[in-house]
């Protein structure tokens, strides 16, 4: 009798996680989908261009720099690396962007192709 409970039980847990799996297919296809990675990406491009003249421009802590997020920016993650003098911004699974300083240009964001995407 558990025995056939627990499987019942499994059944509707996999149903479920099959459907939720199946509707975020349908958003990440749909016109929703699309601005959402549209927002992602430039909301990526302008975090990690901004947080790089902040860091190495106004020569700020990154700690510091990442209260210039604005509202809506909260899921945009932020990392620097300082030997590259640049920041990456994204949203995971969804959009990265970096932007390098380059001296005599300031922060400069790099083309998708150069980092190997």
């Amino acid at each position: 009798m558990a025995n056939a409970k627990s499987r019942r039980r499994s059944r509707v847990v996999l149903i479920v996680l099959l459907l939720a799996v199946l509707a975020l297919a349908a958003l990440w296809v749909s016109p929703w989908g699309e601005r959402l990675r549209g927002d992602a990406v430039a909301g990526s491009a302008y975090g990690a261009r901004v947080a790089c003249s902040c860091r190495f421009v106004a020569g700020r802590s990154m700690e510091d720099c990442r209260k210039d997020k604005l509202a809506g920016m909260g899921m945009i993650s932020l990392s620097e690396d300082a030997e590259t003098r640049s920041v990456t911004a994204g949203v995971p699974l969804i959009a990265r962007e970096t932007a390098r300083f380059r001296n005599g240009y300031g922060c400069v964001l790099e083309e998708r192709g150069a980092r190997g995407d």
